[in-house]
């Protein structure tokens, strides 16, 4: 069973308990973490988007050049820059860098404030149509033999040609998320790798089956990721005053007037109704942060010692996850100390479950 590690670098010491650092781009952190990524043996890092912040090209070239394997998932929205463009820009970064490190991320986004910054105003289905348009048409300038023309509901060319093209023959990965109705017949279609948000066992091993029905009616299957934050230390009581410790922090600094963003997205929408349900789920899946930060995504946590923590993910494995994405409260440090304690134990699992 293939086995996928992905962890996350910013360009700044930034996390719900490091603060923010509005507008810091900090080249050395950013060579430093991805670094420590390569080191600690992940395969990938996510490189998020948000319409204040910085450049997710620029950051994955940075990346790239300040490692030798470490592969780069790029975040991005749909409907900013022409699909015929981002499909030169995907195919010369991976042609420049080694070949096979690159893979997009599509965000259709739920953030409706987030999305207005950058001129969108969009409702939420027919921003998933254009997201499937975007990556259909990706697909056909890295595949086409000769100049084509697209007339479509959101994107029209006339002569589209690329010389550029992916530059290994499993190509460029086009990884998807999204909860609603609108979006499992996208990411059914078009995806590579349908991410999730850390829910209960039940419920992930639900959405992939729901997944995989759809995507079947297409004639194609899809891979799983999982997003997660684990919390580990040397005993099971340690981890969860170190949890209870990063509540603290990150209460303090959100406030007790905390706004909540404007959001759309339906798996936010139902990690906070687990959150008010219950703050633990399955064995050590807590949702303490998430229900301080409200719709922010990737915000429940595994908590308890490096092995409990990797039983917990082998456990989503074997109900059809095959990638992890892992970040953590203390962004480098952890990653260091995953290196240590929990990669390894993750490499074990995969390697018994081939």
């Amino acid at each position: 069973m293939t086995f996928e590690l992905l962890g996350m670098v910013g360009t700044r010491d930034a996390s719900e308990t490091h603060g923010d650092h509005y507008g810091t781009i900090d080249a050395d952190y950013l060579t430093r973490f991805a670094q420590a990524h390569e080191a600690a043996g992940f395969d990938r890092v996510l490189i998020g988007y948000g319409a204040t912040g910085a450049d997710g090209f620029a950051v994955a070239a940075h990346v790239l050049n300040a490692t030798t394997t470490l592969k780069v998932l790029i975040a991005h929205r749909p409907g900013f820059v022409a699909p015929t463009l981002v499909a030169r820009k995907l195919a010369t970064l991976d042609q420049l860098t080694g070949g096979g490190r690159v893979a997009i991320h599509h965000i259709s986004g739920g953030d409706e404030a987030d999305q207005k910054r950058d001129g969108d105003f969009a409702d939420h289905d027919r921003r998933y149509a254009r997201t499937a348009e975007f990556m259909s048409l990706l697909r056909r300038v890295w595949s086409a033999d000769e100049p084509f023309d697209h007339g479509g509901e959101f994107y029209r060319v006339e002569g589209a040609f690329s010389t550029v093209r992916p530059a290994t023959p499993d190509g460029i990965p086009l990884y998807f998320g999204g909860a609603s109705p609108a979006a499992v017949e996208v990411g059914a279609e078009h995806a590579d790798v349908y991410m999730l948000w850390g829910e209960p066992r039940r419920q992930v091993a639900e959405r992939i089956a729901a997944l995989r029905e759809a995507a079947a009616a297409h004639g194609r299957t899809l891979r799983f990721s999982l997003s997660i934050r684990p919390i580990i230390a040397d005993t099971e009581d340690a981890a969860w005053e170190r949890a209870e410790h990063i509540r603290a922090l990150t209460a303090e600094r959100a406030g007790a007037s905390h706004p909540y963003r404007m959001s759309t997205s339906v798996g936010s929408a139902r990690l906070q109704r687990q959150a008010a349900e219950s703050e633990r789920h399955d064995e050590r899946l807590w949702y303490g942060i998430t229900a301080l930060t409200g719709p922010g995504g990737n915000s429940t946590a595994l908590v308890g010692t490096a092995e409990q923590v990797a039983d917990a993910l082998d456990g989503y494995r074997r109900v059809g996850v095959d990638t992890i994405l892992i970040r953590g409260f203390d962004p480098l440090e952890d990653v260091v100390d995953w290196g240590r304690r929990l990669v390894p134990l993750l490499r074990a699992n995969a390697a018994a479950l081939v």
